[in-house]
């Protein structure tokens, strides 16, 4: 085998060190194997993807009977069963009234796919002038011109600028830096969610369509919505007749232990954005789950949403999809996630007398981990010593130690970690061990 600098152009990689790059050969359970034979832990569930764990044979057996049977066709004007099924298992599934299901490759085809629904929608019903999307600063919504443009990553944005205009930014959650009410979690979310609409009176209610927003934030550092934040989010998007859209690409499917984030918070959003879980990984799929409101337009004669992608509901991906779901249910996964995620966060928590450790944050089984320098100050590094303490040291020191997760400076500099569903306390002792141990010597460093 060929090194991966020879031709791979991998994926946000610094190529010039690309000849160093793990080659991952094998995985099972909440274990991956590279291609020298040694083991580690999914920390990251490949990429808050593998809901499941690795090397499920049920799974591949219906992709390979699905590919024998049908291994294409497209849903432009045509349907076929595995996508009508799985369908009409997700409306079953979501909340409300989301019961039209539009299928994509990918997360970031599904956030483009709202947009372009949100801008349609409004010029079909009277105001065409609503085009306009609010986000929030720091967030990720993907890599595509529209859903970058979305994105709250200004270092992400600048080398393909120019982006699609009409996006604008709010605050996030991140109540461990909150500018105002930090003591106070219940003003915290009432002002960071009437930050929306200062920002909508100040672009005008009848050029703003829609607000994406995630359940959990991930970029950052996992940053959960403070009590009463969605609730009140609701509220300010009917009273300006503002789509809520919930980016749920990585909450949805039993990250937070529940079927989509929504649901966990108690908020009904316009629509849902999802992908990543909904295959644990087996298949390429996203969709886009609208409400009947939004769909009504576009059932008139004549009408239709002139937007598709090729593989967007791949007859092979929808039905793994389904048996994914089936799974789910067989096997008690969400009602597995909430008898556990109590111990996760526990077992997190336990590193908080580390000092380097200012934070642990998030919900189910998706956490983050904010490292400070000074805990009492919140003192964080600055770009340089972020540079050195993560990518210097931390990511090859975890994974040589035999944890995959994520390093990460987007926003202060955070561990993240959001590993298979499946997991219990075992895996959660594994992570803490070895957390310790990495960030331990990674203070003496400093």
């Amino acid at each position: 085998m060929s090194s991966p600098a020879d031709h791979l152009w991998m994926h946000f990689t610094r190529m010039a060190n690309a000849d160093q790059a793990p080659v991952i050969v094998r995985g099972e359970g909440a274990y991956i194997w590279d291609d020298r034979g040694k083991r580690y832990l999914d920390g990251l569930a490949g990429l808050f993807v593998n809901q499941l764990g690795h090397g499920r044979i049920d799974l591949a057996t219906v992709a390979a009977e699905q590919a024998s049977t049908l291994a294409f066709f497209p849903l432009w004007s045509y349907a076929h069963p595995s996508a009508i099924d799985l369908a009409d298992k997700l409306a079953s599934l979501a909340p409300g009234e989301l019961n039209r299901v539009f299928f994509t490759s990918g997360g970031s085809e599904a956030v483009e796919s709202a947009w372009k629904l949100a801008k349609n929608y409004f010029k079909l019903t009277g105001k065409p002038m609503k085009h306009k999307v609010i986000s929030r600063a720091i967030a990720y919504h993907g890599t595509t011109h529209g859903a970058l443009s979305i994105t709250g990553l200004p270092p992400l944005k600048s080398q393909f600028e120019p982006l699609v205009p009409s996006t604008f930014r709010v605050p996030n959650t991140n109540i461990y830096r909150a500018p105002l009410h930090g003591d106070d979690p219940e003003a915290f979310g009432r002002w960071a969610a009437d930050q929306i609409a200062v920002a909508i009176e100040q672009e005008g209610p009848e050029t703003v369509a829609a607000v994406f927003l995630e359940p959990v934030q991930n970029a950052g550092g996992c940053f959960p919505p403070p009590p009463g934040y969605f609730e009140r989010v609701r509220e300010i998007c009917d009273e300006y007749d503002v789509l809520l859209v919930s980016d749920e690409v990585i909450c949805a499917f039993g990250r937070l232990g529940t079927m989509f984030g929504a649901e966990r918070y108690g908020y009904q959003p316009d629509i849902i954005t999802c992908a990543k879980g909904l295959t644990s990984g087996y298949a390429p799929l996203g969709a886009m789950i609208a409400s009947e409101r939004l769909f009504e337009p576009f059932a008139e004669p004549g009408a239709s949403f002139a937007h598709g992608y090729t593989f967007g509901g791949h007859p092979v991906a929808t039905a793994v999809g389904l048996a994914n779901l089936e799974i789910f249910e067989r096997e008690g996964v969400l009602e597995h996630v909430r008898a556990n995620e109590g111990a996760f966060r526990s077992t997190l928590e336990g590193l908080l007398d580390l000092p380097i450790v200012g934070d642990v944050r998030g919900d189910g089984y998706f956490y983050g981990i904010e490292l400070v320098k000074d805990k009492h100050t919140r003192e964080t590094f600055d770009d340089d010593e972020s540079e050195r303490l993560l990518r210097g040291y931390l990511s090859g020191a975890l994974f040589d130690a035999g944890l995959y997760c994520r390093a990460d400076d987007r926003g202060d500099p955070v561990i993240q970690l959001s590993p298979p569903l499946i997991c219990d306390q075992r895996h959660f002792d594994e992570i803490g061990e070895i957390l310790r141990s990495v960030l331990s010597e990674a203070w003496s460093r400093l």
